[in-house]
């Protein structure tokens, strides 16, 4: 089992629109909800690459058992903490005509304390039991800034690899923890560490993670450990919906690795989940049979 961790799970709505005016009454031609979140977004992905893949952090609401039902019928396993708040919605506004997405993003609330040390309790169970183990997301208001560094060491001193999506504060601490791979966006790499992609992730090796690939949208992306460094290079395709992306890559870094497959070979199949999501209209939504036909038109290079 792969365990996606995330404490900020969501109800991703996609909108499509023929096309968008800021000001007036517009009505959606399509209209999709999914159970979203980052976290789930990689348990989705991970189940259409033919992995067994559970979902932890925090729901709450009639939003958060909408989630857990569809995550239900999916055959995903999960296993929440109910909080108060409720779980937040995400939109996607689609302008078909200017081939354009807009993402409004509702924060999710401070969960209080004890529903930290419930989740924590119940990482401390599931994370020695899994294969795999990835953290991603931004972390609920008032959360320990350490708690994907915690994550790590769990996994570290039980000799289970693991991936980190994250950025700012989190991100640092975590990588002091030793993580296998920690996977930012070029733009979450310049505000963490204020350098560019190949000085920013050597800086991020040299604090402690043993590998770091960074998405750099459509220019593919940059993997790096204590070996070597490569740029991984997709075909061009015309997106429709670039929403979830980052976390189809992590995901396909997730089942690459499980796989033993090196770095950069991981990031290819990584960069091939994450095109495949942009051709779908929701996030975290793959076809195995594109990710196939795309990994093999990936260009691997050694810088």
């Amino acid at each position: 089992m792969i365990l996606c961790i995330g404490t900020t799970p969501a109800v991703q709505r996609v909108m499509v629109f023929d096309a968008v005016r800021i000001g007036g009454v517009q009505r959606a031609r399509q209209v999709v909800e999914a159970p979203a979140g980052k976290s789930v977004n990689v348990a989705r992905v991970l189940q259409a690459l033919g992995r067994t893949a559970a979902c932890t952090g925090f729901i709450g609401g009639p939003r958060g058992r909408f989630l857990v039902e569809h995550l239900d019928r999916l055959g995903i396993a999960h296993e929440f903490v109910p909080v108060a708040p409720e779980t937040r919605l995400c939109v996607t506004v689609i302008d078909a005509a200017a081939h354009t997405h807009t993402e409004l993003i509702e924060e999710s609330r401070d969960v209080g304390r004890e529903a930290w040390h419930r989740l924590e309790a119940a990482l401390q169970r599931l994370i020695p039991r899994s294969r795999l183990v990835v953290m991603s997301g931004t972390l609920c208001p008032g959360g320990p800034v350490d708690f994907y560094a915690r994550c790590t060491r769990l996994a570290v001193a039980a000799g289970i690899p693991c991936i980190v999506d994250a950025t700012g504060p989190a991100l640092l601490e975590a990588v002091a923890a030793g993580p296998t791979v920690v996977k930012p966006n070029r733009a979450e790499l310049s505000a963490t560490t204020g350098l560019d992609v190949q000085d920013g992730a050597r800086r991020l090796v040299a604090l402690g993670a043993r590998g770091v690939v960074v998405t750099m949208g459509a220019e593919g992306a940059m993997a790096v450990d204590g070996r070597g460094l490569w740029r991984i290079r997709g075909p061009q395709v015309q997106a429709v919906n670039t929403i979830g992306s980052g976390d189809a890559v992590a995901a396909g870094l997730a089942a690459a690795l499980q796989d033993g497959r090196p770095i950069a070979q991981a990031a290819a199949l990584g960069v091939a989940c994450g095109m495949a999501n942009a051709l779908t209209l929701l996030a975290g939504e793959v076809d195995a049979g594109e990710v196939r036909r795309l990994e093999q038109q990936i260009v691997v290079e050694p810088m």
